[in-house]
C-alpha cells in the first residue's frame, strides 16, 4: 500500500468505523485496525472515554463496530464445508476441483490441520469424577481428520477473494464418507449397546460426578412423612445471539505472530486456548481483539474451531481472511445449552419441613467437551440446589455423556436455573400432595434473616438475604390475594387461568480473582484496563463512573480499554454474574492504590507530613491551608522528575488484584400469571412480577435491562425453543421458521420490584444481576402454566409449553 492509498483508507476509516463507541479520528487512535492492514504495530490503544454518547445509546442508533463491519484491504473470505452426517468415518476430502476455481487461493483439510501439528480445543475446567479421576476430554479438532461426530463439523476450509467463490468452491469439494449409526438421546446414549461417540468410551461417559449424601441423608428418607419425586426434560436450545459468530484471522509477517478479530466474551481466554492448545506456541505469538459484541449469553466463552482454521490459513496466503456464520451455521455450530435430564426426591416431615432432598442428572454434552463443560453440569447445579431453603440433607449425582450432536456449553444461568427448576417444581407438587398452600410451604422452609451467615449444606455461607421479605413484595406486587377473582373472569370467558410463583438462590462470582490495571496517561486522562469484556451490557456506565468518583476526577478524563489482549489483564471472561463485582472491586483496590502512593508522592513534592494531607476532589491538600496538589499534577510531575527517594514510589500506575472470600448470592422471588384457551392449547402470558436483590444496584437502569432480558429468555425456553434432531442426528429446528424465539408481542407485561440487601465480602457490595431473570422466570411461568392446567387434570408437562403439546395433553387427560 502506497501512501496515497493508505491516506484514503485513512480517511474512510475516520469517517466510517466507531469502535467502543469512539470516532476513530487520527493513526494514532485506529488501533488494531492499522496494525492489521499497514503492520503497524507501535501505537498506544485508545478504547472508549466515559465522557463520549453513552454505549447503550450508541448501539440502540446502529453506530456500534461490530466483527462483520470490519473489512481490511486485500481480505479473503473463508467458507467452510460441514459435516452431512452425525456420525461417520472420512474416506478422502478432494479440494482439487475447488483450487481450480479463479480466485480461489486456499482450502485446508483435516490432513493439513494434522500435518501442520496443530492440536485440538481442550476443556479449560476437569473436573474429577466420584473415582477420583479427571473426566475423559474429548478435544474438539480444528478441522474433522477420521472421523466427524455431528451435522456441521467443520471437514474442510475454502478461501477466495469473495464470498461468492468461496461458497462456490466450498460445494466442489467432494468428501466421501462412510456412515456409522449415532446417537442423539440422553437416555439412548448411556447404554452399553447404543453407538459409541467415540470409540475408547464406553456407554459414552464423560464423567460421573457426586456430592452430599451420608448415613442423615438416608436417615431422613426412612423416617419422611412424604416424600415428593419427579423426572424433569430440560430440552437443548441455543443462545441466538443477535451478532452470529465472526471472526478476521490475520497473520503479522513483522512480527511473526497471529492476530484475530473476532466476536468474543474474553480476549484473554481465546488467546490462552489458541496458544496453549492449538498451535503450542508462546502467548505473545497471538493477539485477539474484539470490537462491540452483539450478545454472548455464554456460548462466545468457547474456542471455535473456525478461529484456529483462519489463522493457519491466513499465515499460508499471507492475507487477512473474514468469516461471518450464516444463521444456519450458528444453529448447527454454536455451542448448545441446557440439555438435561433432571430428577428429583425430597423428603418431608410432619410440619412440612424439608429433611432431604436428592438430585440425579443426566447431561448431554453434545460430541465433545467443550471448555466450560465440566463446571457448568456439576458444581455450578450443586451449588443452587439449597437455593433459600434450610435443607439439612442435600445429595447430587450427574453424569455427562456424549451425542451426536454439537457440543455443549455454557448459556445463561449455566446450570443454575437448571437447579431452582428441580427445586420449585418439587415444592409446588409436594404441597399439592400435602394439600398445603404452596406459598406456606416455601415460607415456612426459608432460611431466615437471623440466620445470616447461614451456612448451607453444601458447604456455601450466605452473606445475606432477606428472602420471607422479597415473597412478600412479589405477593404484593403481583396481586396474588386478588388472584380468584381474575380467574373467575377469565373462566366466564371460557378460559383457564393460572399463578405461579418462584423463591430462588443463584450462586455468582466464577473464578474468585480479578485484576485491574490504572495507568495516568501522558495527556492527562485516566486510563483503566480491564479484562471484562462487554456484550452490550453497558460496562461503559460502570467502571468509568467508578474511577472518576474514587479518585475525584472528571468523568471525562476517564478512559476505559478492553478488548485487546496485549494490554488487557486477567484470563477469565465474561462469564458467571461475576463482572462487577469482580473487575469493579478490583478497580476500586487500584484506586485506592494510586490514592496511597499519591498521598506519599503529594507529600514528598509539597515538602509536607503525609499525615497533614487531606485527599478531596482528586487532590491533597495541607490540612488547614489551601496548598496541594492533584493526582494529575503529581503524575505529570512523576514524568519530568526521576529523582526520588527510594522510599516513595516513582509512579501511580498499578494493577492490583482483588480476591474475594466466597462467591455472592443474588436471589429474588418472581410471580408468573397466565391465561390459556383450551380450545387452541394457546397460552397467554399476562403478567410477571420480579422482585430481585442483586445488592447494591449502581445502575438500576442496567439492572433492569439484565433482568428483563434473563425473563425474555427463559420465557422463551418455557414457549417453544427446542433443537430438535431426528433419530439420524438432522437438525430439524434449524432456523427462526422452526425455532420460536420469544417475540414482542408474546411478551407479559413485566413489572419489578427491588430489594437491595448489599453484599458483605467485597467494597461495592453487589450482587450478580445477569443470569437471575432466568433463574426466576422459567420455574415461575411453568408452575402458573401448570396451575392451570391442573384445572383440566393435568399434572405434569415437560417444557416446551408450544399449543399442539397444551392442546394434546388437555385432550388426553379428558379421555
Amino acid at each position: 500500500m502506497n501512501s496515497n492509498e493508505k491516506n484514503e483508507y485513512l480517511d474512510k476509516l475516520q469517517l466510517n468505523i466507531h469502535y467502543q463507541n469512539v470516532l476513530l479520528k487520527t493513526p494514532h487512535e485506529l488501533s488494531f485496525l492499522l496494525k492489521v492492514c499497514m503492520n503497524n504495530y507501535d501505537y498506544k490503544f485508545s478504547s472508549s472515554q466515559a465522557g463520549d454518547l453513552d454505549e447503550l445509546d450508541q448501539l440502540v442508533r446502529g453506530k456500534g463496530c461490530y466483527t462483520s463491519d470490519i473489512s481490511l484491504p486485500g481480505q479473503q473470505y473463508g467458507c467452510f464445508v460441514r459435516s452431512t452426517h452425525a456420525n461417520a468415518k472420512i474416506i478422502s476430502v478432494d479440494v482439487k476441483d475447488a483450487l481450480s476455481i479463479n480466485g480461489v487461493s486456499c482450502a485446508l483439510t483435516g490432513a493439513d490441520i494434522f500435518a501442520a501439528g496443530l492440536g485440538k480445543i481442550n476443556p479449560l475446567v476437569i473436573t474429577k469424577g466420584s473415582n477420583g479421576e479427571p473426566m475423559v476430554q474429548s478435544g474438539i479438532p480444528v478441522l474433522a481428520h477420521d472421523f466427524v461426530r455431528f451435522v456441521g463439523e467443520p471437514i474442510a476450509l475454502v478461501v477466495a477473494d469473495s464470498p461468492a467463490k468461496a461458497m462456490l468452491a466450498s460445494e466442489r469439494v467432494l468428501v466421501d464418507y462412510l456412515p456409522l449409526p449415532a446417537v442423539v438421546k440422553l437416555q439412548d446414549a448411556i447404554h452399553s449397546e447404543s453407538p459409541k461417540v467415540h470409540a475408547h468410551m464406553p456407554n459414552n461417559l464423560v464423567l460421573e460426578w457426586a456430592q452430599g449424601g451420608g448415613v442423615d441423608m438416608d436417615k431422613a428418607f426412612k423416617e419422611a412423612v412424604h416424600i415428593e419425586s419427579i423426572e424433569l426434560e430440560d430440552p437443548m436450545l441455543t443462545g441466538s445471539p443477535m451478532e452470529p459468530r465472526a471472526v478476521i484471522a490475520s497473520w503479522d509477517a513483522q512480527r511473526e505472530r497471529y492476530v484475530l478479530i473476532a466476536s468474543t466474551q474474553g480476549v484473554k481466554n481465546i488467546q490462552n486456548v489458541l496458544a496453549n492448545h492449538v498451535f503450542n506456541l508462546p502467548i505473545e505469538k497471538f493477539r485477539v481483539l474484539t470490537p462491540h459484541v452483539g450478545g454472548g449469553f455464554g456460548l462466545k466463552s468457547q474456542t471455535y474451531p473456525e478461529m484456529a482454521a483462519l489463522l493457519l490459513a491466513s499465515k499460508r496466503i499471507g492475507l487477512p481472511i473474514k468469516w461471518t456464520a450464516s444463521r444456519l451455521e450458528c444453529f448447527l455450530t454454536d455451542t448448545h445449552g441446557r440439555n438435561t435430564l433432571l430428577k428429583g426426591r425430597m423428603a418431608f416431615d410432619a410440619d412440612g419441613l424439608i429433611t432431604a432432598f436428592d438430585a440425579d442428572l443426566l447431561v448431554g454434552v453434545g460430541a465433545y467437551t467443550s471448555g466450560y463443560i465440566g463446571v457448568v453440569s456439576t458444581s455450578n447445579i450443586y451449588n443452587c440446589l439449597s437455593s433459600v431453603y434450610r435443607i439439612p440433607n442435600l445429595k447430587m449425582r450427574s453424569r455427562l455423556v456424549h451425542t451426536n450432536v454439537m457440543p455443549a456449553g455454557p448459556y445463561r444461568g449455566a446450570g443454575r436455573p437448571e437447579a431452582i427448576y428441580l427445586v420449585e417444581r418439587l415444592i409446588d407438587q409436594a404441597a399439592r400432595s400435602m394439600s398445603m398452600d404452596r406459598v406456606s410451604l416455601r415460607r415456612k422452609n426459608f432460611v431466615p434473616v437471623d440466620a445470616m451467615p447461614y451456612l448451607s449444606s453444601n458447604q456455601l455461607n450466605y452473606d445475606s438475604g432477606e428472602f420471607e421479605i422479597i415473597l412478600d413484595k412479589a405477593l404484593l406486587l403481583s396481586d396474588w390475594t386478588g388472584f380468584k377473582d381474575r380467574e373467575a373472569l377469565s373462566k366466564k370467558n371460557g378460559r383457564m387461568r393460572g399463578i405461579g410463583v418462584c423463591s430462588f438462590l443463584e450462586v455468582a462470582g466464577g473464578v474468585l480473582e480479578e485484576p485491574a490495571d490504572l495507568k495516568f496517561t501522558e495527556d492527562g486522562k485516566v486510563a483503566l484496563y480491564l479484562g471484562a469484556q462487554g456484550m452490550g451490557q453497558g460496562i461503559q456506565a460502570i467502571y468509568p463512573k467508578l474511577v472518576a468518583k474514587k479518585l475525584g476526577i472528571s468523568l471525562s478524563d476517564i478512559v476505559l480499554i478492553s478488548g485487546d489482549s496485549d494490554l488487557v489483564p486477567g484470563t477469565v471472561p465474561t462469564v458467571a454474574s461475576r463482572t462487577t463485582m469482580m473487575a469493579g472491586s478490583a478497580t476500586l483496590l487500584a484506586c485506592e492504590e494510586s490514592i496511597r502512593r499519591g498521598q506519599l508522592l503529594a507529600g514528598h513534592f509539597l515538602e509536607a507530613s503525609t499525615d497533614d494531607l487531606m485527599f478531596e476532589d482528586g487532590k491533597f491538600k495541607i490540612a488547614g491551608t489551601d496548598i496541594g496538589i492533584s493526582l494529575i499534577e503529581i503524575a505529570e510531575k512523576l514524568r519530568k522528575n526521576d529523582l526520588l527517594p527510594l522510599d516513595i514510589p516513582n509512579s501511580l500506575d498499578n494493577t492490583s488484584h482483588f480476591k474475594a472470600p466466597s462467591m455472592n448470592f443474588p436471589n429474588g422471588c418472581h410471580v408468573s400469571e397466565v391465561e390459556i384457551d383450551p380450545n387452541t392449547g394457546e397460552i397467554f402470558l399476562l403478567t410477571h412480577t420480579a422482585v430481585d436483590d442483586v445488592g447494591v444496584m449502581l445502575n438500576p437502569t442496567l439492572v433492569e435491562g439484565q433482568i428483563m432480558g434473563g425473563i425474555a429468555q427463559a420465557l422463551g425456553q418455557v414457549m417453544g425453543e427446542v433443537l430438535s434432531y431426528d433419530a439420524e442426528g438432522q437438525l430439524l429446528t434449524a432456523s427462526y421458521m422452526d425455532y420460536p424465539m420469544p417475540r414482542a408481542d408474546m411478551m407479559p407485561k413485566i413489572v419489578l420490584g427491588h430489594h437491595e440487601v448489599p453484599c458483605t465480602t467485597h467494597p461495592l457490595g453487589v450482587k450478580g444481576a445477569g443470569e437471575s431473570g432466568v433463574a426466576g422466570a422459567w420455574p415461575a411461568t411453568v408452575n402458573a402454566i401448570l396451575h392451570a392446567l391442573g384445572t383440566k387434570g393435568v399434572r405434569h408437562m415437560d417444557i416446551p409449553f408450544t399449543p399442539n403439546r397444551v392442546w394434546s395433553a388437555l385432550h388426553n387427560s379428558q379421555e
